[in-house]
């Protein structure tokens, strides 16, 4: 599903448009406004006027059948994939486009559904967050979950916590059940292991660390993302904060890492 690379001049003719238009394939555009509608308007290339009606926004509709807002008003000012739907030609000779996301958001689920399979790894932008998960495009609009557990070994309280929106993650397919098409995926794979992250410390070493969470034996601490350490109680610290710690003792065979907070 590669995109349409434009020529030179950042122009297109009539004919690579109609041929682009019977293969389905994806082009940019831009986004310059929204109309009263809800109808994004922008171009295509150069000069290219082309148009996105609200109902080809997004394959995602509310209760009343109609695409959301949401998923239009942040679009002005960006450009997004489409594919085009129609093309109007002029008397004039001139020709303009009506474009749609929805073809091609159904047409990334197509795909998906035929090639998506677990261990597979993807590319995709935070598109929120919540206490429990964060929530990835990874194409033509199709949405995974990202829960806290499958972020990190940190004990994380909210996926803000390690993802903003709109940061762009790589992450690995962890389940996709393709009769209701729910994907579940995992970033913590991508951190590297305990064994490869713990090489660069030794016992003795003074390190910055962030505070995860408390249990009764003791103050989780992360040194970096997926690898963390134990540290005794110590008062008036509280999660997310940044302290200085000293490394006590590392034991590999458990992937365990004693920590003392000095500051």
């Amino acid at each position: 599903m590669s995109k349409i690379r434009k020529n030179r001049k950042n122009k297109y003719t009539i004919e690579e448009l109609e041929k682009m238009k019977d293969t389905q394939q994806v082009i940019d555009m831009y986004i310059e406004l929204i109309d009263e509608n809800l109808n994004m308007i922008g171009i295509i290339g150069n000069d290219i006027k082309a148009t996105i009606p609200r109902n080809e926004a997004s394959s995602i509709v509310g209760d009343d059948g109609m695409v959301e807002e949401r998923h239009i008003l942040n679009k002005k000012n960006k450009v997004i994939p489409v594919c085009i739907k129609e093309i109007i030609k002029n008397d004039d000779g001139s020709f303009e486009l009506i474009m749609s996301k929805r073809m091609l958001e159904i047409k990334v689920r197509k795909w998906m559904y035929m090639h998506l399979k677990p261990g597979m790894k993807l590319r995709g932008v935070v598109v929120s967050t919540t206490e429990y998960a964060a929530f990835v495009d990874v194409g033509g609009g199709v949405t995974g979950i990202l829960k806290l557990q499958d972020m990190s070994d940190s004990l994380l309280q909210n996926a803000s916590d390690m993802f903003k929106v709109s940061q762009r993650i790589e992450v690995v397919v962890k389940k996709y059940d393709r009769d209701t098409g729910r994907i579940e995926l995992s970033y913590k794979e991508l951190l590297g292991s305990f064994e490869d992250n713990i090489k660069k410390y030794h016992e003795g070493d003074i390190v910055d660390g962030i505070v995860r969470n408390r249990i009764k034996s003791g103050v989780f601490v992360e040194l970096q993302p997926n690898l963390v350490g134990l540290a005794e109680h110590v008062n008036g610290i509280e999660y997310g904060q940044k302290v200085l710690v000293s490394i006590k003792r590392i034991i590999p065979e458990k992937k365990k890492i004693k920590l003392i907070i000095i500051g």
